[in-house]
């Protein structure tokens, strides 16, 4: 019952497009489908080749030691080539001149057992937490912030707790700039997380829509492109399901082989959008233009 929705602005040399209040608006018109969370994955082109880490301090215990103790190690690292801000639980780490940003995260997560890097990458930040989009926009003010393209999510939980970490979008720490969206389930989740486990891969949540992700940067990291690796999951992938990528500068879909999992989708000159409601799309996108549903073992993407 998860809501999903992209959006993709098309003007070659725009990278100020309201990303964020065109998916807030497209996910408060799904909020009936996932009322537990909700969360968007944004990007905008890094001017000065900067690195955005996004942050889950963690629910538990004391917060404010947990910072005092990031920004600790962080001086240490970075000194002054650093800005850190926090809200609530969740931090966000502007950074310059990083070698190993894979390294950098696990540093981070080594400080504290609770704290865990959301996403990461020199395009991409996203922000999440349990509740509706109002909250998250309250919280976070998406419905200000400007791109070129985007994912967002809410979420209904059917198989692990509700929380920030569960919530998606998931990121990825093998591979910055990626994302994904996932309505469905992944019916050999408990096999492909026992292989990626068996090789030292970490994962951060009961939610079977994580191995999505760490599936799609395991196989570019192996050299598949981002088109060759949503083939490659039709038939790595079992359940059904309709899923959202976005990378720094691409965004596409997957559908599962039974159609199960409704999809729709349209282009045009401008933009393209994505969801699995025709009111979603249409309540931020007003128009004339055709909505399209999405078919078995499809597979589309558009780059910039």
């Amino acid at each position: 019952m998860c809501g999903i929705a992209g959006f993709f602005d098309k003007s070659r040399n725009n990278q100020n497009a309201p990303v964020g209040q065109v998916l807030l608006t497209m996910l408060e018109a799904l909020a009936c489908r996932g009322p537990d969370s909700t969360g968007v994955a944004l990007f905008a082109p890094s001017l000065d080749r900067r690195v955005v880490l996004c942050i889950n301090l963690g629910e538990n215990g004391d917060g404010s030691a947990r910072v005092a103790s990031l920004r600790n190690f962080l001086d240490r690292q970075f000194k002054s080539r650093y800005a850190l801000t926090n809200h609530e639980i969740a931090a966000r780490l502007v950074v310059s001149e990083v070698e190993d940003v894979p390294a950098l995260a696990a540093g981070i997560e080594a400080l504290d057992k609770n704290i865990e890097v959301v996403s990461m990458g020199e395009s991409l930040e996203i922000v999440k937490q349990v509740g509706s989009p109002a909250n998250l926009d309250r919280a976070y003010g998406v419905a200000h912030m400007k791109g070129t393209h985007g994912i967002g999510h809410t979420r209904l939980s059917t198989e692990s707790k509700v929380d920030l970490s569960h919530s998606q979008p998931f990121g990825s720490h093998q591979l910055g700039d990626l994302a994904i969206v996932h309505n469905g389930h992944i019916t050999n989740y408990h096999q492909l997380r026992r292989r990626y486990e068996q090789r030292k891969i970490r994962f951060y949540t009961e939610n079977d829509s994580e191995v999505v992700t760490i599936y799609l940067a395991d196989q570019i990291n192996k050299g598949l492109t981002l088109r060759e690796a949503l083939h490659a999951m039709l038939g790595d992938l079992d359940g059904s399901f309709s899923c959202l990528v976005a990378t720094s500068n691409q965004i596409g879909f997957v559908k599962d082989p039974f159609a199960l999992k409704p999809l729709l989708w349209a282009e045009t000159d401008k933009f393209v959008t994505l969801a699995n409601e025709e009111v979603a799309i249409r309540s931020a996108l007003p128009g004339a233009y055709d909505v399209r549903e999405a078919q078995a073992r499809e597979v589309r993407l558009w780059e910039r």
